[in-house]
C-alpha cells in the first residue's frame, strides 16, 4: 500500500531551498535538489521524506508529483504547493512572497538540518552539474526519452542496506499507509 503524497512537506522543502537561493531557482535545479534531499532522507533515515515517487528521465531522477506541480500547476491551482510557489516562468520558480515564505511545521528540525545540509553540499553547482551528479546515482537508468519508475529499495540497496532490513522497512510503510487510510 502506498502512503499518500505530502504536497505541504516537499512545498515547505522546496521553499526552504528556495529562500537559501535568495527566493528564486532553475525549476530543473530546485527538482534535483528535491531529489537529493529525498534520496538522503530515505538513505539516512530509512523513511521517504514526502512519500513522492521517484522516477528516472532523460535528465536525471525527479520527485514525480513534485515534478508535475511544477510542470501541469493548472491542475494544481488549489493545491499547496501552487499557493507559494510560483508556476515555472523563462525555467524559474519562485516563492510567491519572499516576505512571507510557508510555514515550517511539516520540517522537524532534522529535516531542515537535512534540507540546509543538502543546499551547502549542491546549491552552488549549476543545474547542468545537477544532471550530470544525478546520472551518476546507482538507481538512475537511462530511459531513452522516456521515464521509468525508480524503486526505494534500489536507493536503501545502494546505501547499504540489507534485503532484510529493507523488507522490515518496507512493511512499517505498509503499516503507516494502512493506519493513514484508516485515520486519514
Amino acid at each position: 500500500m502506498r502512503r499518500r503524497f505530502r504536497e505541504e512537506k516537499a512545498t515547505q522543502a522546496a521553499a526552504r531551498l528556495l529562500k537559501l537561493r535568495g527566493g528564486r531557482m532553475s525549476y530543473m535545479k530546485l527538482i534535483k535538489l528535491l531529489y537529493l534531499v529525498e534520496r538522503e532522507a530515505l538513505a539516512r533515515f530509512g523513511a521517504p521524506f514526502t512519500n513522492d515517487s521517484y522516477v528516472s528521465m532523460p535528465y536525471g531522477p525527479v520527485l514525480s508529483a513534485t515534478l508535475d506541480r511544477i510542470n501541469e500547476p493548472e491542475m494544481y491551482e488549489d493545491g499547496y504547493w501552487t499557493k507559494h510557489i510560483t508556476p515555472k516562468r523563462n525555467y524559474e520558480v519562485a516563492l510567491r512572497d519572499p516576505k512571507s515564505p510557508p510555514p515550517n511545521d511539516q520540517l522537524s528540525p532534522a529535516d531542515e538540518a537535512l534540507i540546509d545540509e543538502i543546499f551547502q553540499r549542491y546549491g552552488e553547482m549549476s543545474r547542468w552539474d545537477l544532471v550530470k551528479l544525478t546520472h551518476t546515482l546507482p538507481e538512475w537508468v537511462d530511459p531513452q526519452g522516456s521515464a521509468i519508475p525508480i524503486r526505494p529499495d534500489d536507493i536503501l540497496r545502494s546505501a547499504g542496506y540489507s534485503d532484510e532490513d529493507i523488507a522490515a522497512m518496507q512493511a512499517e510503510w505498509d503499516e503507516a499507509a494502512y493506519a493513514e487510510s484508516l485515520f486519514g
